[in-house]
């Protein structure tokens, strides 16, 4: 392992004292948070690097990405570049909702499941789940927990929220997103869509971005970047600036104004300007079809979801789980089932795939 490392992508050649303590050869299955950053967009953070730029926002590199979002989305939209994808959910609901209201969601959502509460001890919401079979919503799901809109005893419904691509990996259509916009509009509510992922759905559906967010009736989106080869990027993507007020204030309130913010914009540059962020993303779901495929070759596994974008569901005997994750790193899905998840990124080689399945067909063999 390297003693030293030398940055010659700035403006002068660095030197750090800092020791690489970590095999950059190993790949891992269990997140498509555990790979590194792309180097286009550490070059891009490094020439945004050097001199003075107006903090909080007002710099150079901020206001070019509000022409990016609108060449993807089209006019009236401005996003608002935060963190992480959490706070990016946290603040676009808030966005969206009152003191006393609540979001529609499924029970698998990252916003229910995974972000330890915050959306409701944050952001100062109450969350309605409704299970589905595969991750999805539609508009007789959302009836479940429409009502008592003037009930002063429950939550009002404010906000339906939506993932893409789903937790389970599946996906909307654009209809099938369009429908639920019409819904929830109908019923006085809004549509966020949470994006971790956006970029693997638009890979897939090889559509325009648009025909599934703006053009299909999204009013707020989570624009995902950390997942796709940034160091740290999401934004808060307003579509209908009608239905939101003082995001803004809301973004400092939850702690998720950068003031150095020109370096969580340019990587959105790097990702977007020329399309680099779907071929990324459709590498990732290339891996994921390739892993799927050679997981239905093998007998007694089973793949659990259709495998839409990066992610691979199977379930297989605990025993078996458990020896592979000495050797290849990966999380239980639902542990007492015997369900597993297994995440591709944009560096998964084919490689990588094949040698996952010869430990998976070797653990499966000694069960």
């Amino acid at each position: 392992m390297a003693d030293a490392a030398t940055l010659t992508t700035g403006p002068t050649a660095a030197t750090t004292a800092a020791r690489r303590r970590h095999d950059p050869e190993a790949r891992q299955f269990a997140s498509d948070n555990y790979a590194g950053v792309h180097p286009e967009v550490l070059a891009a953070i490094a020439l945004a690097n050097g001199g003075h730029q107006v903090s909080y926002g007002e710099d150079a590199y901020t206001e070019h990405l509000q022409a990016i979002m609108t060449g993807l989305f089209g006019d009236g939209v401005e996003a608002f570049p935060v963190f992480n994808g959490t706070g990016a959910n946290v603040v676009g609901l808030q966005a969206l909702t009152d003191r006393w209201g609540a979001v529609i969601c499924a029970q698998s959502a990252h916003i229910n499941v995974d972000e330890g509460g915050a959306p409701e001890r944050m952001g100062g919401l109450k969350l309605h789940a409704v299970a589905t079979p595969d991750g999805k919503l539609t508009p007789e799901l959302v009836d479940q927990q429409a009502w008592g809109f003037d009930d002063e005893h429950r939550a009002m419904p404010q906000v339906v929220s939506i993932t893409q691509s789903t937790e389970l990996g599946t996906l909307y259509t654009p209809d099938e997103v369009r429908a639920l916009a019409e819904h929830a509009h109908g019923l006085g509510m809004r549509l966020h869509l949470d994006g971790a992922r956006l970029a693997n759905a638009a890979a897939a559906l090889d559509v325009p971005l648009r025909s599934f967010t703006s053009d299909a009736g999204v009013d707020v989106l989570s624009f995902g970047a950390t997942k796709n080869g940034a160091l740290a990027g999401e934004a808060v993507v307003i579509l209908n600036p009608a239905g939101v007020s003082h995001l803004k204030h809301l973004r400092k309130l939850s702690m998720q104004l950068a003031s150095k913010m020109r370096f969580v914009s340019v990587q959105f540059e790097a990702l977007l300007a020329d399309g680099l962020w779907l071929r990324l993303a459709g590498h990732a779901n290339a891996m994921a079809q390739r892993l799927a495929a050679g997981v239905r070759e093998i007998d007694g596994v089973e793949v659990l979801y259709p495998v839409q974008a990066n992610g691979v569901f199977a379930r297989l005997p605990h025993d078996v789980s458990r020896r592979l994750m000495e050797r290849h790193r990966f999380y239980f899905w639902d542990e007492a089932a015997g369900d597993v998840r297994w995440m591709c990124s944009y560096d998964t080689t084919e490689d990588d795939v094949d040698a996952f399945l010869g430990a998976l067909r070797e653990e499966m063999g000694r069960s």
